[in-house]
């Protein structure tokens, strides 16, 4: 699978919530579990480890049943959140590029004969997948409800590049990215939470955040272009806070 694969299949993914319940066979599931140890992630620095259940080891408020699920555990250092976003983000991509349905479980959680820690590195959070009762891909994007890039960008010409990256998922849709600066550094922040909103979505923008990040990878490979990371704090927009500043580069 070639990131430009992955990049095609940004303007039609879809998260799926309707799934056959026939496991998939053992060949479909080795070439997951080989993409998934293969996956780019954003900081090297950060441990981490996939475990692979069904649907008697999860507990999920909402009425999404699958064949399978794709764990992630980390090491609690700092951007954890955002390197577990930016690591699955990439098999759900993958999941749909090869006409599998996947749906991101933000509010899923193991079930008590599965321990919570796995070599000292803590659950996260999991992807739901398998083959789908639905269509696994839009047909046009008007169906995606995104913000405009002008609400998520303050860059000048940057649509074309920031496109893929305005239909990234997110928590209840909230999109909670923006970015600054300009062409050659591009600041990624996130929105400001209230003391109402914080304790539902704190953890989830930031994996939020490690999703588009990854379509922006994508995006400025597409274009040629490479991207680095530079976690040191920097200012960020008035109502957001500073996650990582990317400076790019031609490949």
């Amino acid at each position: 699978m070639t990131n430009t694969q992955l990049f095609n299949t940004i303007s039609k993914r879809k998260s799926i919530r309707k799934y056959t319940q026939t496991p998939l066979t053992d060949e479909v599931l080795t070439k997951v579990k080989e993409y998934a140890n293969n996956a780019r992630p954003l900081d090297a620095s950060i441990g981490y480890a996939f475990s692979y259940i069904s649907e008697e080891h999860v507990k999920n408020l909402l009425p999404i049943k699958a064949p399978h699920y794709i764990c992630l555990f980390s090491e609690e250092k700092e951007g954890y959140l955002m390197n577990a976003g930016y690591l699955l983000q990439q098999i759900d991509l993958y999941l749909s590029a090869n006409h599998l349905g996947s749906c991101w479980l933000g509010m899923a959680k193991l079930s008590k004969d599965i321990p919570t820690m796995k070599n000292g590195m803590k659950f996260v959070i999991m992807l739901a997948f398998g083959n789908t009762e639905e269509r696994v891909h839009r047909t046009d994007a008007s169906e995606f409800r995104r913000k405009s890039i002008d609400a998520i960008s303050s860059i000048s010409s940057a649509e074309e590049l920031l496109e893929p990256v305005r239909l990234a998922p997110s928590a209840s849709n909230s999109q909670p990215w923006f970015f600054s600066g300009d062409m050659n550094e591009i600041t990624v922040s996130r929105e400001k939470l209230n003391f109402i909103k914080a304790p539902l979505y704190g953890k989830m923008n930031q994996i939020d955040i490690g999703i588009a990040l990854c379509h922006l990878m994508l995006s400025l490979e597409h274009q040629g272009k490479t991207g680095i990371v530079d976690f040191n704090k920097n200012t960020a927009p008035n109502g957001y806070e500073f996650m990582v500043k990317v400076k790019v580069k031609n490949a």
